[in-house]
């Protein structure tokens, strides 16, 4: 009897483990969300950043340049800003930059969100969206850290990318 018992309650399993092997739905192709490593920005955070970018406004540009003292480049003053706002410190380059946080798209522009520009495949420039359609960015050689519009003449011809980190 225990055989016979033995028997059915292993028949059972097989056609159990049969019919989860056969009866499963195949897998689709489901694009995944990258893994946040950083806790998205409260409301207050992005605020601060978009003020602290603005209180930059008029600093010299230098390639390279990553504090208000030495100037900033446009990857710099982002570093800047992020590092003392929240404490995160983002990518150097803006080719990083361009992959760093999540994209959106321009009609859910906040402050605090990041610009990133390029006519070509690479980005070359990138800024903070302060809101109201501006962005503070450190521009050129020459230049100063300056608050201009995204639908100006020259920045609505360079093919803007918008993150949030």
């Amino acid at each position: 009897m225990r055989a016979i018992l033995s028997c059915m309650v292993c028949a059972a399993a097989l056609l159990a483990l049969a019919g989860c092997g056969t009866s499963r739905p195949p897998s689709r192709s489901v694009p995944v969300a990258p893994v946040r490593t950083t806790p998205p920005l409260t409301a207050e955070q992005a605020h601060d950043i978009a003020i602290h970018a603005l209180g930059l406004v008029g600093t010299p540009y230098r390639y390279g340049g990553n504090t208000p003292d030495s100037g900033f480049d446009c990857s710099g003053l982002i570093g800047y800003v992020y590092r003392n706002q929240v404490g995160t410190p983002p990518p150097r380059t803006v080719a990083q930059l361009d992959t760093w946080g999540y994209p959106i798209d321009g009609r859910e522009l906040r402050a605090g969100d990041l610009v990133v520009f390029g006519t070509g495949s690479r980005p070359n420039h990138a800024g903070i969206y302060v809101g109201e359609g501006r962005f503070v960015h450190a521009p050129s050689t020459g230049g100063t850290v300056r608050l201009d519009l995204l639908q100006s003449r020259h920045w609505a011809r360079q093919n803007a990318a918008f993150r949030r980190p």
